[in-house]
């Protein structure tokens, strides 16, 4: 949990709210969506040894809902600890809630947006081009996620209330920086002129208070910066720096509502810390002990949701955490400029986190950053947000769209396509060596192997340029669609507030462009409805995902972020052209009535390489939850703060139950005569990991614990949950087992 100093005098300013008059209905919810733990492929690095092994922390659903009132015009918005949205994951999501209630929610007024985690479980984007290192297409995977989405939706829509929300804005500083500067500095030396930097530090934070009570109930921001602050050598599920920042404001908010009497008095005499250690020895391992499906959910140290703090992800295109630069990790000089490599080199470039050489520490750096600026709008959040809500949402074939230019020029995007500079990777995760950020050539061994997949058109390549075709994805259909081509658009408006709900990754200035681009169409065709103080703000990744969104200009030097810009150099032209007509139809008070192409379901081809657990046994004597590596004590028979305590019990496969709102991993505090969940696999100090021996193919689990500095004095042990089967088609078994006591001091 977050350390709770220096709270009281804030909370009491962000519960107390003067003219709070419950101008909406106003619900929240948040839900596990923590997938397989083990033996699945991660979403985002698209590296095949990116495998889970383990838990940093939990995945969540964080949803709000807005609504005019019951039977008048709503909308939801959904943050996920996921890589990114997917087009099949909203289909089946819509198709839920239509069973729930009606046409209530629907594609037009549901935003499903993700932070852009690295760390989370991958199969469960259905455009094959997502899911070839992912080995195909993963049921737990996805299932989890849909149901999380689900649930968090209906909590929100149970729990809404009359409410007011209220904005606030702030810059976050050292965030994010820029990693594809060179590319940011082809646009117009004008256009950069009206910018301090070359990122945007801007934070938005809409905060919710029940209209009855005056208390808080959930803030969502946005801030663009990149969810690599874990890297692709990393095997923990981890929500990276916004999941941080969201662990971080929850527990912040949750330990300030807390009363004083509460805490927990730690022994202080040298008699009693005696004690306490000669207690500890007495108290050994439990062994493995059966237990119930839901055991796990009794040991979770957060029990409900009495507040949701999300951290959304905007225009992160370019956007990245590791803020000390990208270096050579043989020289340790800065990398090439234009092009992010070392000697020719694109493997030898890694940028460095704030925390550098720990990834963990630059996750927790970065997301305490924004935690930070979060606390801080939110204590002092003063505009409300009144009028109308209004939504509209638009589906559009992007492989074909005629835009109009200035000077009567017209021109049409392509069919999806990725560049050279795509294969090069980016300076948080580096791709296949022989590429470089920046190459518009591709070698005649390349160009070979690509045609064996599937040789571009004349047509495309000339759409393309001047990016050099390496894979045509737009026009591969076998087995079934690489690539997206029908994406949806979305504004959904609350008051002064307008968002842009966009499918893909726009970069730093092309998401200037479209937000200034909105707000003028807005203004000129609102009849005074629409002014300069409009809050305009872009929620990437969302309802489904298309890659990156660069300028015309970034186009031409084909970095990563323009090789991965998959309709061609007029792409952004289109979405601007797009938008501008949902604007102005919203602005008008005018519905969309023209008839829009609807996206494939795809779920019944989908390949499924990865193969179900196929049942699991311990050795002869040994039980499931039994200790293979106790718990090994200091010199001085204590823990201090920062030490790790870690044991290791007999443990199959984490993905016979993925434990949904349980926990497999448990530190607990002996209060009295009992033993209490203190922090869990939902603790940034807590760890859960899983490996397979090899030889003896055994599964075990060790659960290492960082004890943190607010941590309590005391008698603790570590507690393991988990699931087993005998066979694939035997009853799922449940079993948990705690090591020996040990004392903090």
């Amino acid at each position: 949990m977050y350390p709770k100093t220096s709270v009281s005098s804030l909370f009491i300013c962000a519960v107390l709210i003067l003219g709070a008059n419950g101008e909406y209905l106003i619900g929240v919810g948040s839900y596990d969506m923590t997938g397989p733990a083990a033996g699945v492929n991660m979403m985002g690095y698209a590296s095949m040894e990116q495998v889970t092994a383990g838990i940093h922390f939990r995945l969540r659903s964080r949803a709000f809902i807005i609504a005019e009132s019951s039977d008048r015009a709503r909308f939801a918005f959904v943050n996920l600890d996921a890589g990114m949205a997917s087009q099949l994951v909203t289909i089946k999501v819509l198709e839920r809630l239509q069973k729930r209630y009606g046409n209530l929610y629907n594609k037009d007024n549901v935003a499903i947006s993700g932070t852009h985690t690295h760390a989370g479980p991958a199969g469960y984007l259905q455009y094959l081009i997502y899911s070839i290192t992912s080995l195909g297409f993963i049921p737990q995977s996805f299932d989890a996620i849909v149901t999380a989405i689900e649930m968090s939706i209906a909590q929100a829509h149970d729990n809404l209330n009359p409410g007011s929300i209220f904005l606030n804005k702030g810059d976050v500083e050292n965030g994010g920086i820029n990693r594809s500067p060179s590319a940011y500095l082809l646009n117009p030396p004008e256009e950069r002129a009206k910018y301090a930097r070359n990122v945007d530090t801007l934070m938005t934070l809409l905060k919710f208070v029940d209209g009855s009570s005056g208390k808080s109930i959930g803030a969502f921001s946005w801030f663009a910066t990149h969810g690599t602050s874990m890297s692709k050598t990393n095997k923990l599920i981890s929500g990276d720096n916004k999941g941080a920042a969201a662990r971080f404001f929850e527990d912040w908010f949750i330990s300030a509502s807390k009363n004083a009497s509460s805490q927990i008095n730690s022994p202080s005499t040298l008699s009693s810390k005696s004690a306490l250690l000669k207690k500890a020895l007495k108290i050994k391992a439990t062994g493995g002990q059966p237990c119930s499906k839901t055991t796990s959910q009794g040991s979770k140290v957060r029990k409900n949701n009495q507040f949701v703090g999300a951290f959304c992800q905007s225009n992160v295109g370019d956007v990245t955490p590791n803020v000390l630069g990208a270096f050579c990790t043989d020289t340790g000089l800065p990398c090439d400029f234009n092009h992010s490599s070392c000697h020719g080199n694109d493997l030898l470039c890694v940028g460095r986190g704030p925390g550098y050489p720990d990834e963990i520490l630059s996750t927790k750096i970065v997301g305490d950053r924004q935690f930070q600026k979060a606390v801080d709008l939110f204590t002092s959040a003063k505009e409300e947000l009144t009028g109308k809500i209004d939504h509209r949402q638009v589906y559009l074939n992007f492989t074909n769209i005629e835009v109009e230019l200035g000077g009567n020029k017209v021109v049409r995007t392509c069919p999806a396509a990725l560049g050279p500079g795509f294969a090069a990777g980016t300076t948080d995760g580096p791709g296949v060596f022989g590429f470089q950020q920046g190459d518009t050539e591709i070698n005649k061994l390349w160009k070979q192997l690509r045609d064996a997949l599937k040789k571009p058109s004349q047509y495309q390549i000339d759409c393309q340029q001047p990016k050099a075709v390496l894979l045509s994805s737009g026009e591969m259909f076998e087995p079934y669609a690489w690539a997206p081509a029908i994406l949806p658009i979305q504004i959904l408006r609350v008051g002064q507030l307008v968002i842009l709900s966009v499918p893909g990754e726009f970069t730093t200035m092309a998401g200037r462009r479209l937000r200034e681009a909105v707000k003028e169409t807005l203004i000129s065709n609102g009849n005074g409805e629409f002014n300069e103080d409009t809050h305009i703000l872009i929620a990437g990744l969302t309802n489904t995902y298309s890659q990156y969104i660069s300028t015309f200009e970034e186009y031409k030097q084909q970095r990563y972020e323009a090789a991965s810009t998959l309709y061609g150099p007029y792409t952004l032209s289109a979405y601007i052209q797009e938008f501008n007509k949902l604007a102005k139809a919203m602005a008008k008070g005018e519905r969309i009535v023209t008839k829009s192409p609807s996206p494939p379901d795809l779920s019944s081809v989908q390949l499924k390489l990865v193969v179900d657990p196929l049942g699991d046994s311990p050795p002869p004597g040994v039980n499931f939850g039994d200790i293979k590596q106790d718990i090994t004590i200091p010199k001085s028979g204590s823990f201090k703060k920062g030490d790790r305590p870690s044991a290791t019990f007999w443990s199959p496969t984490p993905r016979y139950d993925l434990l949904t709102e349980g926990t497999y991993a448990v530190a607990e505090m002996l209060q009295g005569e009992q033993w209490v969940p203190t922090y869990d696999d939902d603790d940034f100090c807590l760890y859960f990991k899983w490996k397979l021996d090899n030889s003896s193919f055994n599964g075990f689990a060790t659960i290492e614990w960082e004890v943190p500095q607010e941590a309590s004095s005391g008698l603790y042990r570590l507690r393991h949950f988990g699931s087993s089967k005998k066979t694939i088609n035997s009853p799922t078994e449940y079993f948990t087992g705690a090591s020996s006591a040990f004392t903090v001091s």
